[in-house]
């Protein structure tokens, strides 16, 4: 482009972010997208939400909003502010300076990455392109997906990545429920393809964050998010696999793990559970492994971290029909099952990946029937892997009912939950939260798995 120094598009849209004119384009507003277009517009942006799903957009228009993250109250100051705005027209991209892709990362059913959501949004954002933009990739995937992925649909217009547009990625940290950090408080890793790139990236996330960590590449900073969800899903696999081997040997996990985090160094407690849900670490690590095959390198830690903790929901209802013969005599294919929570995590509504929506299918595979209570999932939505349980509304947890099942499942153990008063109703309890003897709740029909 012929354009000197001072009028570059750099300088200009640099110039645009310091000054809080640029307007920045949110696209999915899901779990990550909406909070971050939150925190943006809280920092003085002017910010379009867009969105495939028109229920989304009434929802928000109406002031309303369906991400926990983001109070109604919240939503509607932006609003009213005039920062906020949201459509299912993607044509307002042309209109927005900086442009944050927070789309759906998630597996086929053979495991390898599905990049359909961001190759089709990359694709609308080509459609609009213009210069002096800024792209950045949130969305969690392996290294290059940035740079050989969305930086190359959008040079199919003919517009160059580094002079005309920029590109980058920051990795999402969002963790539904946490109550002591938002997306304004975590430290953002950000990354561009070319230091001009990399200083936009800077200036734009250090207006809404409270701190900015800057690494040399989008491929190392799409490597950072996948660490850190592959540390976790590796720990996570070591306790679950210490927990059936202690099992076996009589010994309690908890307590082991509770007694071994009184070391003040070199030892940090990760938790075993019914399986692993969220949008994160049951599904990162293997967008690394299925990369890593192209470099002919193994990833079997990785791989057997995976393994061991897809197993868990069907040794948690093996351990069910266990108990449910020895303690009552009774098969689990003529037993009722209650499953004590829905979604993935306590005190969220969120149910992505939920180790209790495979449990309930596995408990119904070996004849049993499976009804679940979870006081923030009134209703089973549409997923994709489980289609069959689309619609099954959550059960009162009245002493009648839960007197009516021969075992409760505890799979989430939320807070606002009376086990107290369920211990009571109930006629078998099997835990896999250790939440009893976390509340001091001891009796004898309270198995732990």
């Amino acid at each position: 482009m012929a354009l000197d120094a001072r009028s570059s598009t750099f300088e200009t849209l640099s110039k645009k972010i310091e000054a809080r004119t640029a307007r920045a384009g949110i696209i999915g507003l899901g779990y990550v997208g909406l909070p971050l277009a939150m925190a943006v517009a809280r920092s003085g942006f002017t910010v379009t939400g867009f969105d495939i799903d028109p229920k989304k957009i009434v929802a928000l228009d109406a002031r309303r909003s369906y991400i926990d993250a983001v109070t109604n109250e919240a939503l509607t100051a932006e609003i009213d502010a005039g920062r906020f705005f949201s459509t299912t027209d993607f044509a307002g991209l042309a209109d927005c300076d900086v442009i944050v892709i927070c789309v759906p990362t998630p597996l086929t059913k053979h495991r390898d990455p599905d990049l359909s959501f961001v190759e089709a949004t990359s694709r609308s954002i080509a459609a609009h392109l213009r210069p002096g933009q800024l792209i950045v990739l949130e969305s969690t995937t392996y290294p290059g997906t940035t740079d050989d992925i969305v930086k190359v649909i959008l040079e199919e217009t003919g517009l160059k990545s580094g002079s005309d547009f920029f590109v980058g990625f920051s990795p999402e940290r969002e963790d539904p429920g946490n109550q002591h950090y938002h997306t304004a408080t975590i430290p953002k890793v950000v990354a561009g393809d070319g230091a001009e790139a990399l200083s936009l990236m800077k200036s734009f996330y250090g207006t809404a964050v409270s701190t900015v960590v800057p690494v040399s590449s989008n491929a190392t900073a799409e490597a950072v998010k996948l660490t850190e969800n592959i540390f976790r899903s590796v720990n996570i696999a070591l306790v679950n696999e210490l927990k059936t081997v202690y099992a076996a040997m009589g010994i309690d996990v908890w307590e082991v793990i509770d007694a071994a985090k009184t070391k003040p160094f070199g030892y940090m407690p990760f938790y075993p559970g019914p399986g692993l849900g969220g949008h994160c670490i049951p599904i990162d690590p293997f967008y690394l492994t299925w990369k890593s095959r192209e470099y002919e390198l193994p990833t079997r830690f990785i791989e057997l971290a995976g393994e061991i903790n897809s197993a868990m929901p069907r040794y948690v209802v093996g351990k069910l029909a266990e108990v449910l013969d020895i303690r009552a005599g009774k098969a689990l294919s003529r037993s009722r099952v209650l499953v004590l929570g829905l979604a993935y995590k306590k005190n969220v509504a969120d149910i992505r990946e939920s180790p209790s929506l495979r449990l309930i299918e596995i408990i119904e595979e070996r004849g049993g029937k499976a009804d679940y209570h979870d006081p923030f999932v009134a209703e089973i939505p549409p997923t994709r892997e489980y289609q069959a349980l689309k619609g099954r509304k959550s059960i009162d947890l009245t002493p009648e009912a839960v007197a009516g099942y021969d075992a409760v499942l505890i799979a989430t153990d939320h807070d606002m939950i009376d086990y107290a008063a369920l211990s009571r109703s109930a006629k078998l309890i099997v835990d896999t939260r250790n939440v009893f003897s976390r509340l001091g709740l001891t009796a004898d029909h309270v198995i732990k798995a």
